[in-house]
């Protein structure tokens, strides 16, 4: 089954776990649909899975920046070398936020919120993986 947002019980789970006023690191591996796959009577249009990511981007970019985070890593994946076979990803990005509290509050904006549409729309699958860095 695809993993493509966050829900209550993991939010929760995320803020419980993470070291709070601490940065953190988020690994996103992505894996688009071929066409995007928008809800009926979005009024969006057609359009690939990448071109719904680049549009849900616009938004989500300027919100990480506006919660003091940086895309520190953005590339895309080749190979699974240590992986099951079916497992393949299309993009890995590594975003920094100055602390959870920051990632958290970046989801609930109004605006970001309303670009998720597009950010479900492109992906088949994902993965979101909070981390801290090492000292």
């Amino acid at each position: 089954m695809p993993s493509l947002n966050p829900s209550p019980d993991q939010l929760k789970r995320f803020a419980e776990a993470m070291p709070a006023g601490e940065p953190i690191l988020m690994l996103n591996l992505l894996r688009f649909n071929q066409e995007a796959v928008y809800t009926a009577g979005s009024g969006e249009t057609a359009c690939s899975g990448m071109e719904a990511y680049a549009r849900y981007s616009r938004t989500a970019l300027k919100k990480v920046r506006a919660a003091g985070g940086e895309v520190q890593v953005a590339a895309h994946a080749q190979v699974a070398l240590i992986a099951p076979e079916q497992e393949h990803w299309d993009e890995m990005l590594l975003v920094r936020y100055p602390t959870p509290e920051a990632f958290l509050a970046m989801l609930a904006d109004e605006d970001y919120r309303a670009a998720t549409v597009h950010r479900t729309a492109a992906l088949a699958d994902s993965r979101l993986i909070a981390c801290t860095p090492r000292a």
